[in-house]
Protein backbone atom coordinates (compact mmCIF):
# COMPACT_ATOMS: atom_id res chain seq x y z
CA UNK A 1 0.00 0.00 0.00
CA UNK A 2 1.51 3.69 -0.51
CA UNK A 3 0.99 6.02 2.36
CA UNK A 4 1.29 10.17 2.55
CA UNK A 5 2.88 11.09 5.55
CA UNK A 6 5.43 14.04 6.93
CA UNK A 7 8.88 13.62 6.11
CA UNK A 8 10.90 12.05 9.18
CA UNK A 9 14.44 11.71 10.56
CA UNK A 10 14.99 8.30 9.09
CA UNK A 11 13.52 9.80 5.66
CA UNK A 12 17.07 11.72 5.20
CA UNK A 13 19.07 8.99 3.28
CA UNK A 14 15.92 8.39 0.71
CA UNK A 15 15.72 11.91 0.59
CA UNK A 16 19.18 12.57 -0.15
CA UNK A 17 18.73 10.21 -3.17
CA UNK A 18 15.97 11.42 -4.29
CA UNK A 19 16.93 15.09 -4.57
CA UNK A 20 20.18 13.82 -6.82
CA UNK A 21 18.09 12.19 -9.23
CA UNK A 22 15.43 15.04 -9.60
CA UNK A 23 18.20 16.70 -12.54
CA UNK A 24 17.84 19.93 -11.31
CA UNK A 25 15.12 22.62 -11.60
CA UNK A 26 13.72 21.69 -8.33
CA UNK A 27 14.22 24.80 -5.86
CA UNK A 28 13.32 23.31 -3.08
CA UNK A 29 14.93 20.54 -2.75
CA UNK A 30 18.58 20.85 -3.92
CA UNK A 31 20.49 17.88 -3.73
CA UNK A 32 22.67 19.25 -0.37
CA UNK A 33 22.48 16.74 2.87
CA UNK A 34 22.49 19.60 5.53
CA UNK A 35 20.01 21.49 3.77
CA UNK A 36 17.61 18.54 3.30
CA UNK A 37 18.25 17.38 7.13
CA UNK A 38 17.23 21.26 7.64
CA UNK A 39 14.12 21.00 5.45
CA UNK A 40 13.25 18.01 7.84
CA UNK A 41 14.20 19.87 10.97
CA UNK A 42 11.32 22.53 9.75
CA UNK A 43 8.29 19.82 9.00
CA UNK A 44 8.88 18.82 12.39
CA UNK A 45 8.39 21.96 13.67
CA UNK A 46 5.91 23.03 11.51
CA UNK A 47 3.54 20.58 12.36
CA UNK A 48 3.36 21.87 16.25
CA UNK A 49 -0.31 22.34 17.66
CA UNK A 50 0.88 25.90 18.42
CA UNK A 51 0.71 26.81 14.28
CA UNK A 52 -2.33 29.12 13.92
CA UNK A 53 -1.68 31.06 11.01
CA UNK A 54 0.52 30.74 8.05
CA UNK A 55 4.15 32.07 9.16
CA UNK A 56 6.52 30.50 6.60
CA UNK A 57 6.12 27.14 7.66
CA UNK A 58 7.09 24.14 5.67
CA UNK A 59 5.62 20.77 5.31
CA UNK A 60 7.15 17.60 3.50
CA UNK A 61 5.47 14.56 3.05
CA UNK A 62 6.86 11.28 2.04
CA UNK A 63 5.35 8.66 0.01
CA UNK A 64 6.13 5.38 0.98
CA UNK A 65 5.78 2.26 0.22
CA UNK A 66 4.57 -0.07 2.71
CA UNK A 67 5.48 -2.86 1.43
CA UNK A 68 8.64 -2.13 1.33
CA UNK A 69 9.49 1.01 3.53
CA UNK A 70 10.75 2.61 0.44
CA UNK A 71 10.47 6.46 0.13
CA UNK A 72 9.07 6.96 -3.55
CA UNK A 73 8.65 10.56 -3.65
CA UNK A 74 8.12 13.31 -1.91
CA UNK A 75 5.75 16.93 -2.06
CA UNK A 76 5.48 19.61 -0.12
CA UNK A 77 3.87 22.67 0.73
CA UNK A 78 5.46 26.43 2.21
CA UNK A 79 2.34 28.10 4.13
CA UNK A 80 3.52 31.53 3.12
CA UNK A 81 6.46 32.22 1.03
CA UNK A 82 8.03 35.56 1.07
CA UNK A 83 9.34 37.34 4.70
CA UNK A 84 12.63 37.62 5.60
CA UNK A 85 14.13 36.19 2.26
CA UNK A 86 11.83 37.55 -0.63
CA UNK A 87 10.29 34.99 -3.06
CA UNK A 88 11.45 36.43 -6.67
CA UNK A 89 9.70 35.79 -10.00
CA UNK A 90 9.49 37.68 -13.49
CA UNK A 91 6.38 39.65 -13.87
CA UNK A 92 5.54 39.77 -18.13
CA UNK A 93 3.79 42.85 -18.42
CA UNK A 94 2.85 44.44 -21.83
CA UNK A 95 4.06 48.01 -22.60
CA UNK A 96 2.30 49.95 -25.29
CA UNK A 97 4.31 52.07 -27.88
CA UNK A 98 2.24 54.61 -30.31
CA UNK A 99 3.26 56.91 -32.85
CA UNK A 100 0.30 58.03 -34.56
CA UNK A 101 2.06 59.42 -38.09
CA UNK A 102 3.33 56.31 -38.66
CA UNK A 103 -0.02 54.60 -37.79
CA UNK A 104 2.41 52.33 -34.76
CA UNK A 105 0.30 51.14 -31.57
CA UNK A 106 1.51 48.01 -30.41
CA UNK A 107 2.13 45.84 -27.15
CA UNK A 108 5.42 44.26 -26.54
CA UNK A 109 6.03 41.99 -23.53
CA UNK A 110 8.30 42.75 -20.91
CA UNK A 111 10.06 41.44 -17.99
CA UNK A 112 9.89 43.11 -14.58
CA UNK A 113 11.70 41.88 -11.98
CA UNK A 114 9.22 41.49 -8.78
CA UNK A 115 9.87 40.84 -5.06
CA UNK A 116 6.92 39.35 -2.48
CA UNK A 117 7.73 39.55 0.94
CA UNK A 118 4.36 38.54 2.34
CA UNK A 119 3.14 36.12 -0.66
CA UNK A 120 0.64 33.14 -0.83
CA UNK A 121 1.20 29.46 0.18
CA UNK A 122 2.97 27.05 -2.33
CA UNK A 123 2.59 23.71 -3.05
CA UNK A 124 6.35 22.54 -4.51
CA UNK A 125 8.89 19.80 -3.66
CA UNK A 126 7.28 17.26 -5.76
CA UNK A 127 9.25 14.46 -6.96
CA UNK A 128 7.91 10.78 -7.91
CA UNK A 129 10.54 8.40 -8.73
CA UNK A 130 10.28 7.54 -12.27
CA UNK A 131 9.92 3.55 -12.15
CA UNK A 132 6.60 4.23 -10.21
CA UNK A 133 4.60 7.05 -12.10
CA UNK A 134 1.99 4.36 -12.46
CA UNK A 135 -1.46 3.28 -10.40
CA UNK A 136 -2.28 6.84 -9.11
CA UNK A 137 0.95 7.32 -7.40
CA UNK A 138 1.38 10.60 -8.70
CA UNK A 139 -1.97 12.00 -8.13
CA UNK A 140 -1.90 10.86 -4.47
CA UNK A 141 1.37 12.40 -3.96
CA UNK A 142 0.31 15.65 -5.20
CA UNK A 143 -3.16 15.74 -4.79
CA UNK A 144 -3.19 14.87 -0.77
CA UNK A 145 -1.64 17.96 0.01
CA UNK A 146 -4.81 19.97 -0.41
CA UNK A 147 -6.55 17.29 1.69
CA UNK A 148 -3.67 18.39 4.09
CA UNK A 149 -4.75 21.96 3.84
CA UNK A 150 -8.45 21.20 4.19
CA UNK A 151 -8.24 20.13 7.04
CA UNK A 152 -5.66 22.53 8.87
CA UNK A 153 -7.15 25.61 6.79
CA UNK A 154 -5.98 28.50 9.25
CA UNK A 155 -2.50 27.57 8.43
CA UNK A 156 -2.77 28.45 4.87
CA UNK A 157 -3.99 31.33 2.78
CA UNK A 158 -6.28 32.41 0.61
CA UNK A 159 -4.19 31.62 -2.42
CA UNK A 160 -2.39 28.56 -3.60
CA UNK A 161 0.11 28.56 -6.29
CA UNK A 162 2.65 26.32 -7.58
CA UNK A 163 5.88 27.37 -9.48
CA UNK A 164 6.43 24.62 -12.44
CA UNK A 165 10.36 23.27 -13.72
CA UNK A 166 10.87 25.21 -16.38
CA UNK A 167 12.19 24.17 -19.78
CA UNK A 168 15.71 21.86 -20.21
CA UNK A 169 16.68 21.31 -23.53
CA UNK A 170 18.28 17.85 -24.92
CA UNK A 171 21.35 18.69 -24.22
CA UNK A 172 20.65 19.47 -19.87
CA UNK A 173 20.58 23.42 -20.64
CA UNK A 174 18.01 26.10 -19.83
CA UNK A 175 17.75 28.40 -23.06
CA UNK A 176 16.20 31.08 -20.96
CA UNK A 177 19.80 31.10 -18.39
CA UNK A 178 21.65 30.86 -21.41
CA UNK A 179 19.94 34.42 -23.10
CA UNK A 180 19.57 36.23 -19.33
CA UNK A 181 21.14 34.90 -16.70
CA UNK A 182 24.41 33.47 -17.62
CA UNK A 183 25.63 37.19 -18.48
CA UNK A 184 25.06 37.78 -14.67
CA UNK A 185 26.22 35.31 -12.58
CA UNK A 186 29.73 34.05 -12.25
CA UNK A 187 27.83 30.39 -12.07
CA UNK A 188 25.78 27.93 -14.21
CA UNK A 189 22.15 27.28 -14.42
CA UNK A 190 22.06 24.28 -11.37
CA UNK A 191 24.51 26.06 -9.17
CA UNK A 192 22.49 28.96 -9.15
CA UNK A 193 19.04 26.81 -8.21
CA UNK A 194 20.66 25.21 -6.36
CA UNK A 195 21.81 28.46 -4.25
CA UNK A 196 18.60 29.95 -4.06
CA UNK A 197 16.97 26.67 -2.95
CA UNK A 198 19.80 26.89 -0.12
CA UNK A 199 17.93 30.24 0.72
CA UNK A 200 21.24 32.17 -0.26
CA UNK A 201 19.03 34.97 -1.93
CA UNK A 202 21.46 37.94 -1.60
CA UNK A 203 23.16 37.37 -4.27
CA UNK A 204 19.61 37.92 -6.69
CA UNK A 205 19.59 41.37 -5.69
CA UNK A 206 22.67 42.11 -6.33
CA UNK A 207 23.32 40.61 -9.11
CA UNK A 208 20.24 40.32 -11.47
CA UNK A 209 19.53 42.78 -13.95
CA UNK A 210 17.79 46.04 -12.23
CA UNK A 211 16.18 47.51 -15.59
CA UNK A 212 13.27 45.34 -17.49
CA UNK A 213 13.89 43.03 -20.29
CA UNK A 214 12.08 43.56 -23.47
CA UNK A 215 11.50 40.08 -24.79
CA UNK A 216 11.65 40.94 -28.59
CA UNK A 217 15.56 41.13 -28.26
CA UNK A 218 16.00 37.34 -27.04
CA UNK A 219 15.95 35.10 -29.95
CA UNK A 220 12.79 33.21 -31.06
CA UNK A 221 13.78 30.40 -29.71
CA UNK A 222 14.06 31.56 -26.06
CA UNK A 223 10.60 33.62 -26.14
CA UNK A 224 9.24 30.16 -26.89
CA UNK A 225 9.92 28.91 -23.93
CA UNK A 226 9.04 31.43 -21.56
CA UNK A 227 6.12 29.99 -19.85
CA UNK A 228 7.10 26.43 -20.77
CA UNK A 229 7.45 23.30 -18.60
CA UNK A 230 10.06 20.78 -17.88
CA UNK A 231 8.92 17.55 -19.86
CA UNK A 232 8.68 15.69 -16.71
CA UNK A 233 6.59 18.51 -15.08
CA UNK A 234 4.26 18.67 -17.87
CA UNK A 235 1.51 15.91 -16.43
CA UNK A 236 1.52 17.51 -13.03
CA UNK A 237 0.89 20.98 -14.88
CA UNK A 238 -2.05 19.51 -16.50
CA UNK A 239 -3.32 17.85 -13.62
CA UNK A 240 -3.08 21.32 -11.43
CA UNK A 241 -4.89 22.71 -14.29
CA UNK A 242 -7.39 19.98 -13.81
CA UNK A 243 -7.59 21.09 -9.80
CA UNK A 244 -8.58 24.80 -10.90
CA UNK A 245 -5.20 26.45 -11.44
CA UNK A 246 -4.84 29.53 -13.83
CA UNK A 247 -1.79 30.52 -15.36
CA UNK A 248 -0.86 34.05 -14.60
CA UNK A 249 1.62 36.53 -16.06
CA UNK A 250 4.53 35.33 -14.20
CA UNK A 251 7.68 33.05 -14.63
CA UNK A 252 10.71 31.67 -12.84
CA UNK A 253 13.59 34.28 -12.92
CA UNK A 254 16.15 31.19 -13.98
CA UNK A 255 14.08 29.02 -16.32
CA UNK A 256 11.10 31.25 -17.00
CA UNK A 257 9.14 28.00 -15.80
CA UNK A 258 4.93 29.02 -15.50
CA UNK A 259 3.66 30.22 -11.99
CA UNK A 260 0.17 29.36 -12.07
CA UNK A 261 -2.12 29.88 -9.39
CA UNK A 262 -6.09 29.34 -7.88
CA UNK A 263 -7.88 30.12 -4.77
CA UNK A 264 -7.58 27.90 -2.35
CA UNK A 265 -10.94 26.98 -1.53
CA UNK A 266 -11.58 26.83 -5.46
CA UNK A 267 -9.29 23.91 -5.78
CA UNK A 268 -11.14 21.04 -6.81
CA UNK A 269 -10.31 18.00 -4.05
CA UNK A 270 -11.22 20.79 -1.89
CA UNK A 271 -14.56 21.35 -3.34
CA UNK A 272 -15.57 17.71 -3.63
CA UNK A 273 -13.78 16.93 -0.37
CA UNK A 274 -16.39 14.72 2.23
CA UNK A 275 -15.41 14.68 5.56
CA UNK A 276 -17.74 11.85 8.39
CA UNK A 277 -17.03 10.19 10.96
CA UNK A 278 -15.30 6.61 10.47
CA UNK A 279 -17.55 3.63 12.15
CA UNK A 280 -14.93 0.97 11.37
CA UNK A 281 -13.47 -1.70 9.26
CA UNK A 282 -15.35 -3.91 6.84
CA UNK A 283 -14.26 -6.00 3.97
CA UNK A 284 -15.01 -4.21 0.65
CA UNK A 285 -15.72 -5.35 -2.92
CA UNK A 286 -12.28 -5.26 -5.10
CA UNK A 287 -13.78 -3.38 -7.86
CA UNK A 288 -15.04 -0.57 -5.49
CA UNK A 289 -14.64 3.03 -6.50
CA UNK A 290 -10.94 4.07 -5.47
CA UNK A 291 -11.23 7.26 -3.32
CA UNK A 292 -8.15 9.78 -2.10
CA UNK A 293 -8.49 9.13 1.84
CA UNK A 294 -6.99 11.07 4.58
CA UNK A 295 -6.87 11.28 8.35
CA UNK A 296 -7.89 14.90 10.15
CA UNK A 297 -4.87 14.93 12.59
CA UNK A 298 -1.88 16.74 12.39
CA UNK A 299 0.06 13.42 12.21
CA UNK A 300 -1.26 13.05 8.59
CA UNK A 301 -1.75 10.16 6.45
CA UNK A 302 -3.75 9.61 2.86
CA UNK A 303 -3.77 6.38 0.85
CA UNK A 304 -5.83 5.84 -1.90
CA UNK A 305 -8.93 3.41 -1.09
CA UNK A 306 -12.52 2.22 -1.34
CA UNK A 307 -15.52 3.99 0.97
CA UNK A 308 -18.73 2.92 2.07
CA UNK A 309 -20.92 5.46 3.27
CA UNK A 310 -23.40 3.84 5.60
CA UNK A 311 -26.99 5.01 6.17
CA UNK A 312 -26.20 6.41 9.61
CA UNK A 313 -23.48 9.18 8.10
CA UNK A 314 -20.55 7.29 9.13
CA UNK A 315 -18.14 5.89 6.75
CA UNK A 316 -16.48 2.45 6.48
CA UNK A 317 -13.30 1.26 5.07
CA UNK A 318 -10.88 -2.01 4.20
CA UNK A 319 -9.21 -2.73 6.84
CA UNK A 320 -5.48 -2.05 5.52
CA UNK A 321 -6.73 1.53 4.96
CA UNK A 322 -8.30 1.73 8.32
CA UNK A 323 -4.74 0.76 9.66
CA UNK A 324 -2.92 3.12 7.46
CA UNK A 325 -4.45 6.10 7.89
CA UNK A 326 -4.33 5.63 12.02
CA UNK A 327 -7.87 5.49 12.28
CA UNK A 328 -9.95 4.32 15.21
CA UNK A 329 -13.88 4.23 15.14
CA UNK A 330 -15.38 7.67 15.95
CA UNK A 331 -12.53 9.61 14.37
CA UNK A 332 -13.06 12.12 11.12
CA UNK A 333 -11.93 10.75 7.25
CA UNK A 334 -11.63 13.53 4.78
CA UNK A 335 -12.24 11.65 1.13
CA UNK A 336 -12.66 13.00 -2.09
CA UNK A 337 -12.86 11.69 -5.72
CA UNK A 338 -9.34 11.30 -7.62
CA UNK A 339 -10.96 13.00 -10.72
Amino acid sequence: MLIIRPIGETDLPGLVVLAKSTGGGLTTLPPDKEFLAERVDNTLRAFSPRVHQPGGEFYLFALEDTATGDLLGVSGIASRVGGFEPWYSYEIKPERLIHQSLNVDKEIPVLHLRQEHRGPSEICSLFLRADRRRGGAGRLLSLSRFLFIGTQRKRFTATVIAEMRGYIDQTGRSPFWEAVGRHFFPFDFYAADVLSGLGNKDFIADLMPRHPIYLPLLSTGVQSVVGRVHHESEPALALLLAEGFERTNEVDIFDAGPLIRAETDKVRTLRTARTARFQGPVDLPGDATTWLLANSSLDFRATLGAVRENPDGTVSLAPDAATALHLAPGDKLTYAPLK
